[in-house]
């Protein structure tokens, strides 16, 4: 080999990888995003953990049909929907990414117990992405133990082109997790959780990004331990805060507080009081969500594993540009009002798989750089 072919080796070499997962924050102009599937999805296992965040009359009937399919009507008026959103995404010059289909109804098991899966429609949930590093999450719920996996061969792409590729301890789901006596508190009660300080396990969608600081809330699948050990791992320059939430069955953070824009956060009425939101957002535009449409379908209401407020769960395209369920006008308009350019899609038949467009998706990659919006 010449000297100069050895030189421009050195340089090949020498050149910074450009990874191809990189965002910050929730609103950066995106470029990339993983959309879940809908392929196999089977009633989640009967579970405490998977019960105490639903209805008790829910629960129930959650119960007989654990581990059999979804029915086919809700899945295909659910497929119909989410294939006109990736369309849409695509249209807007976005890539889409897609998990591996699986059969959920499989079983699965651990030295400590076994379970079936669920289903990979809400990426938002495992996955956690952090400027160039993606996280696998440790989550609570057994019959989603191994629901990252259907993503694997997209993690792997992602980390030979460069991209940091992390996973937080696999937690060993047993027993002692879980408070036997648990029982949702009422309103006026202590707070309270289903989860113990045991090992730490978490969400993604507990979470949400400002550049250096990130909003989290405790919830039935997010414990202290968990909040700890990300802030651990992320290191000094990046900031947790806990979000105060009165709802009494907390479970993700994007039905609650969602960040819009630099200075601006939409909140929910009914969960968050302003007067204790955390004191670096006291500088911040915060925007109260109007009442949510009500869902006339009977179906769908008795099958949405999500509550009424998921019209605060949109997807921001870049600072201006949000796209939002079509059904929920009064959302259309505020956003349209705060100086918003609300893009209308439908999303609403998704309800009974985990959620809508922030929870179908993960923002993979949005053009940006790391800053602080905070004080």
């Amino acid at each position: 080999m010449s000297v100069v072919e050895r030189s421009e080796i050195s340089a090949e070499a020498a050149e910074p990888v450009v990874s191809p997962v990189w965002s910050h924050n929730e609103w950066d102009p995106l470029e990339e995003i993983i959309v879940g599937r809908l392929d196999g999805a089977t009633i989640p296992s009967n579970h405490p953990v998977v019960r105490c965040n639903i209805p008790p009359w829910a629960a129930r009937l959650q119960g007989l049909a654990a581990g059999f399919t979804y029915p086919r009507k809700l899945v295909e008026r659910a497929q119909v929907e989410l294939d006109q959103f990736v369309s849409l995404l695509e249209g807007l010059g976005v890539t889409v990414r897609r998990p591996d289909p699986v059969d959920h109804r499989r079983r699965f098991a651990t030295p400590d117990w076994s379970s079936r899966g669920f289903c990979n429609s809400c990426p938002r949930d495992s996955m956690l992405v952090i400027g160039d590093e993606i996280i696998e999450t440790p989550m609570a719920w057994p019959c989603r133990y191994f629901e990252t996996h259907s993503y694997r061969p997209i993690l792997k792409d992602y980390f030979r082109r460069g991209a940091r590729w992390t996973s937080a301890p696999k937690p060993q789901l047993t027993d002692e997790l879980f408070d036997p006596d648990f029982r949702v508190p009422k309103p006026g009660e202590p707070m309270r959780y289903i989860l113990t300080e045991f090992e730490p396990v978490f969400d993604a969608a507990d979470f949400v990004r400002a550049g250096r600081d990130l909003f989290v809330t405790r919830s039935n699948v997010t414990n202290r331990m968990g909040i700890e050990w990300l802030r651990r791992h992320l290191g000094p320059q990046y900031r947790i805060h806990e979000i105060e939430s009165r709802c009494r069955t907390p479970m993700h953070i994007d039905t609650t507080f969602v960040l819009l824009a630099p200075g601006k956060v939409l909140v929910n009425p009914d969960y968050i009081d302003v007067d204790r939101l955390p004191d670096v957002l006291r500088s911040w535009d915060v925007l109260v969500a109007p009442e949510p449409e009500p869902v006339s379908d009977p179906l769908l209401r008795v099958t949405s594993m999500c509550g009424k407020w998921l019209s605060m769960n949109v997807l921001m395209v870049d600072e201006k540009r949000v796209i939002a369920e079509r059904h929920h006008t009064g959302m259309l308009r505020a956003l349209e009002k705060w100086g918003f350019e609300p893009i209308p899609c439908d999303l609403l038949h998704y309800a009974p798989f985990g959620g809508s467009f922030h929870c179908a998706t993960l923002d993979v990659r949005r053009r940006g750089t790391l800053e602080s919006y905070c004080d």
